[in-house]
């Protein structure tokens, strides 16, 4: 249960507050009546919150990761360990360590595939990066000579 509710009306942002919707549908001075505020123009909002006390621990989280480029990201006995994915022990997450070059997913991932989901902004734009998939690019094989040029290129920015 929320320590706090904040309800309010406001005008309907489906229809602009008219209680007519026109789309893509409507034509020629049709209109239907909106869906969400079902006419009245106006809608009510309900929003709950808690007060922030501070950052709640998590008991379940040994590793934090900057994030996840679409990958499965877990343990299996003798195949992946969490450290297997780049990030950072949870601890130092904590402590606030930084997310620094060498901590993202190197060896899933090249840094056109990890940055796309991470930092759009150092994301490269190779020439020879492959068109499709990252993993169907003829350098993927090799992707840690591309996390070498990244790392010249974009590491210390």
């Amino acid at each position: 249960m929320a320590n706090h509710v904040f309800e309010t009306d406001c005008k309907c942002k489906s229809c602009n507050g008219t209680g007519i919707y026109v789309g893509r549908a409507e034509r020629d001075g049709a209109g239907v009546q909106c869906y969400k505020c079902k006419g009245s123009g106006k809608d009510r909002i309900r929003f709950e919150y808690d007060d922030f006390e501070g950052r709640v621990v998590r008991t379940d989280v040994r590793r934090v990761y900057r994030a996840n480029p679409g990958i499965v990201i877990g343990e299996r006995e003798g195949v992946f360990r969490l450290e297997d994915f780049g990030g950072v022990s949870y601890s130092e997450w904590l402590n606030g360590h930084a997310f620094t070059p060498g901590t993202e997913d190197r060896q899933h991932t090249c840094p056109a595939w990890f940055y796309q989901c991470a930092d759009y902004d150092r994301k490269p734009y190779w020439t020879e990066c492959g068109y499709g998939t990252f993993i169907s690019c003829k350098h993927f094989g090799n992707k840690a000579a591309c996390w070498a040029r990244w790392d010249k290129e974009f590491g210390g920015k």
